[in-house]
């Protein structure tokens, strides 16, 4: 009922979605319990709180890890919310988001800022007619529909975005102080906020390799996406994708050291991703294993524990000793995070093993 800009379909789909659906139960940092449908994901959670916190939302941590906006909530989970007061909503967020609170607040943040753009933007149109002596009234509508906008709002914001040039408009011939568009140009422009980074949809042969991501909810097939250098996802890993400005999309570990900042400055660009059920595939992992130098035999033992015992490759292997301890680094070629996990345990049990330790 706050939102005068519904309309009554949407009204009543966003009512049944509330009323009907399950449940999940979460809760805030210092305990407090939050309920909200199931399906609600953490950016729904933020505007649970307060509409602010939900529009100022830059990064989420659920128990504790960080993980995408439009992460899906579980049983139990608890919720820490960042903010900063230089982030704003935009139009990527209604997909986030499940409830029709947030779905409203987002809508209208929008609404909002869309005013703001078209009033400068008026103000740029109104100043440009002046100069060919001609009315903002009578030639507004005129205009919007020759560049493929629904209304003058879109156009004034569009205009002042930058997205349409009015340096033609002196070419168009005008009768009793109206242009005639006797060729029209139409520039039909889909959105009028900040546009997001295009995905490219790969035009590759599909593969097995390809099959074993899905973004987004579609087959990660779809798109031209690699593994990120920086963290080395393996199978299993929470991972999430990341569209990148000139290299299409990456896929990180929710642990990567790049996480956080770009969670939290190009939330816009982050997508959920998931391993799908495919197998086979080999991924890179690295880890440091250090001890106490004992004596000949440290490395007969680390590597025949990792060939001969688990048969797994070793991609490459150093190890550096000094004054009783040693430091040793390995590439192994895995299958899964399960097989990474059994290698590191078995490392630990090892005798004269310290630590054992994943890096990026």
């Amino acid at each position: 009922m706050e939102d005068v800009d519904k309309d009554a379909l949407e009204f009543v789909t966003d009512f049944k979605s509330n009323l009907f659906n399950e449940e999940v139960f979460v809760y805030t940092p210092k305990g407090d319990m939050k309920i909200l449908p199931k399906g609600a994901t953490a950016l729904d959670f933020a505007f649970s709180i307060h509409t602010d916190v939900g529009y100022h939302c830059t990064a989420v941590k659920v128990n504790n890890r960080l993980v995408p906006m439009g992460y899906e909530l579980d049983n139990g989970d608890q919720v820490h919310v960042t903010t900063s007061k230089n982030q704003k909503p935009n139009e990527d967020w209604l997909k986030m988001v499940v409830t029709g609170r947030a779905k409203s607040k987002i809508k209208s943040a929008l609404r909002e800022d869309i005013r703001k753009l078209a009033d400068m933007g008026k103000e740029m149109l109104e100043r440009k007619l002046s100069h060919l002596k001609l009315d903002l009234e009578v030639n507004a509508d005129n205009i919007a529909k020759h560049y493929g906008f629904k209304n003058r709002t879109d156009l004034f914001a569009s205009l002042y975005n930058g997205y349409i040039n009015l340096a033609d408009l002196k070419e168009y011939k005008v009768e009793h102080g109206r242009i005639l568009f006797d060729t029209p140009k139409i520039k039909k422009v889909e959105t009028v906020a900040e546009p997001a980074p295009q995905i490219k949809k790969s035009r590759k042969p599909k593969s097995t390799s390809r099959q074993l991501i899905s973004i987004n909810g579609e087959p990660g097939e779809q798109y031209d996406y690699s593994f990120a250098t920086c963290c080395n996802p393996v199978m299993g890993d929470d991972i999430f994708a990341f569209v990148g400005t000139n290299s299409g999309v990456k896929i990180h570990r929710t642990a990567c050291p790049n996480a956080e900042n770009m969670m939290t400055n190009f939330g816009y660009r982050t997508l959920n991703a998931e391993w799908s059920s495919q197998t086979g595939t080999e991924f890179i992992a690295n880890l440091v294993i250090t001890g106490i130098d004992d004596g000949p035999g440290v490395i007969e033992r680390v590597t025949g524990e990792i060939s001969s015992k688990l048969g797994m490759n070793i991609r490459s292997f150093s190890m550096a000793g000094d004054e009783g301890y040693y430091e040793g680094k390995i590439s192994l070629i895995v299958t899964n995070i399960n097989q990474l996990n059994q290698a590191i345990r078995a490392l630990k049990s090892l005798q004269g093993v310290s630590t054992v330790t994943r890096t990026d």
